[in-house]
């Protein structure tokens, strides 16, 4: 009778897919009565659970499973061959309920409506458009930056530590929200990742964990992309699955914000992947933009440049290759390229929005 039941679950991979698959063709659907619906539900009461708990829940769930999937491989490692075809009914079992269980939590976000659809923003922008709203980006960074400190050639250092940012940021969701009522973030579930040193050799800055919906962020990253790494993790945490997207609301929640620093932060963050954008289109215009650019501003994205490349391994590449590909079974075709689709975002949406 185990055995049958066992069967029956390991096989129901099957029918998930096909299920999933078939309503990613419904993206209104999805949007309305999962997105808006029955995630904004599961999120508040995890939210509501663990977000009191000062270190990150998902994490230690993540080190047990680790330990007893290595344990459990030591255990059976003679079943492999005496006993195959349940060693990997087992297997398949649990794959089956993790494969379940991350759909019905969090993952049926990767298939909800285009977020540019919903502000009625258009997909596509010109160089004309992008250079017209760089050059916005560059003047309104350089303005903040001379509000907070004379000196035009070093780094601006955020006054707070890490902690003080993962307590302030929600405010930027609490001005955006007047804005965008959904961006409606509430209660807090942001913490400092237990797995910081794995997340920096592999190149990542934070993640959500769907299964808990805690918004984890390395903790050794620079403080200066603190605040947009943060608010990046809380837009997954409302529902926000695609990587641009995210960047797209976790840099409005920090121009939106009270303290100056945040606003900082994101502008130049937008700054960063504009001036990106037309690098790759006109390498001369780029440099001849970059000369507008305060100098103190470009030392900040000198320091996250030196700190992606102190932590460089052979392993990097790997791990980034084994994610976008992660992205693209979840509806995210161009991988990890999705990170700078935030252009199109910014671009459409700052050239029609004083700056």
């Amino acid at each position: 009778m185990l055995k049958n039941k066992k069967a029956i679950l390991s096989l129901s991979i099957i029918p998930q897919y096909i299920i999933i698959k078939w309503l990613s063709h419904y993206p209104e659907f999805i949007e309305d009565y999962y997105s808006n619906g029955f995630y904004q539900f599961v999120s508040k009461i995890f939210r509501y659970s663990l977000g009191w708990i000062p270190f990150s829940f998902g994490d230690f769930v993540y080190t047990f499973a680790i330990v007893y999937g290595i344990q459990w491989l030591f255990k059976n490692r003679k079943r492999l061959r005496q006993d195959t075809k349940h060693w990997f009914m087992d297997v398949l079992s649990a794959l089956s309920m993790i494969y379940f269980s991350f759909h019905l939590l969090w993952g049926m976000n990767y298939y909800r409506l285009p977020l540019h659809k919903n502000l009625k923003l258009e997909a596509d922008y010109t160089t004309e458009q992008l250079i017209v709203v760089t050059k916005k980006l560059i003047k309104k960074s350089n303005a903040i930056y001379a509000e907070i400190k004379q000196d035009d050639t070093t780094k601006i250092d955020l006054p707070y530590n890490k902690s003080d940012i993962l307590e302030l940021a929600p405010k930027g969701y609490e001005n955006l929200k007047k804005t965008f009522p959904d961006l409606d973030y509430h209660p807090k579930s942001d913490k400092k990742s237990l797995y910081s040193y794995p997340l920096t050799y592999m190149g990542f800055s934070g993640y959500l964990n769907p299964f808990t919906n805690e918004a984890q962020v390395n903790a050794l990253i620079p403080i200066y992309l603190f605040p947009t790494t943060t608010s990046h993790e809380m837009a997954h945490q409302l529902g926000y699955a695609a990587e641009n997207e995210a960047n797209f609301i976790g840099c409005l929640a920090t121009i939106n914000h009270d303290d100056i620093y945040f606003k900082y932060s994101g502008y130049t963050f937008a700054l960063r992947f504009c001036l990106n954008e037309i690098y790759r289109r006109d390498e001369t215009l780029f440099n001849k933009l970059l000369e507008t650019v305060n100098k103190g501003i470009l030392n900040n994205f000198k320091e996250v440049r030196e700190f992606m490349d102190a932590y460089e391994n052979p392993l990097e590449p790997m791990f980034k290759i084994f994610y976008s590909n992660f992205l693209k079974a979840n509806n995210q075709v161009k991988g990890m390229e999705s990170y700078s689709y935030v252009v199109a975002l910014l671009v459409n949406y700052f050239e029609k929005e004083p700056i």
